[in-house]
């Protein structure tokens, strides 16, 4: 039997909701995210949820309102929460370590994601030892509309091998440990994503397998 978590304190509570619009409108400041577009979680100590509102931009995100869900992702309290809620709950249910969820639309890695001929079983190449690091291999999730529940399907059956996907036509998401592990692993995909576009059609000197493997031992990926 799993053991229960110890219930969460206002206290917490109240600094993961800060927390989150601090992370949001950095995001949004920064141009990883436009418009009501992208969605951030949290998993609370009780194993309910704080997560963004549907139809918010991150850049201007209440923390009195953002979403409460139980642990099923069942809507407690504050405004509606994004409708991708059970991508997030998806991510969570195969992730037992996690405890942040950064979805976001960002342009070059989206751009990646409509791209032809990717390699459906990591769409990114090695380019640097920090990619390796903090995301390892990028899957490709099938295209399904946003909010689906066949989308929440599909991101389950990847997210117990990966803790960082690529949606077709779409976007990212990533789990991570914490909620700046996972916004730090969300930026190095974003980044990556550019390298690889810049580079596209050039040859490449990328990581080889050994120096891929050599990381992967060194560091352990995700969450």
């Amino acid at each position: 039997m799993q053991a229960s978590r110890p219930p969460a304190t206002p206290e917490s509570h109240a600094a993961l909701r800060e927390q989150i619009c601090t992370l949001g409108r950095s995001l949004f400041a920064r141009g990883l995210t436009h418009g009501s577009t992208g969605n951030v979680s949290v998993r609370l100590q009780d194993g309910s949820f704080l997560m963004t509102p549907t139809g918010s931009s991150l850049g201007s995100l209440d923390p009195a309102r953002l979403s409460h869900l139980d642990p099923q992702g069942q809507h407690l309290s504050g405004d509606i929460p994004t409708k991708e809620s059970q991508l997030h709950i998806a991510m969570y249910e195969q992730r037992p370590r996690c405890q942040a969820v950064v979805h976001l639309h960002a342009g070059h890695a989206t751009a990646v994601s409509v791209l032809k001929d990717l390699n459906p079983h990591d769409v990114l190449p090695p380019l640097t030892a920090y990619y390796v690091m903090r995301i390892g291999e990028l899957p490709l999730v099938p295209y399904h509309p946003p909010g689906d529940a066949a989308l929440a399907a599909a991101v389950r059956a990847y997210a117990g091998r990966h803790h960082a996907l690529l949606l077709a036509n779409h976007g990212p998401v990533v789990g991570g440990s914490s909620l700046s592990a996972a916004a730090d692993a969300m930026e190095e995909l974003e980044a990556t994503a550019q390298l690889h576009l810049r580079l596209h059609g050039r040859d490449c000197q990328c990581l080889s397998p050994e120096q891929v493997a050599h990381i992967r031992r060194q560091f352990p990926i995700g969450c």
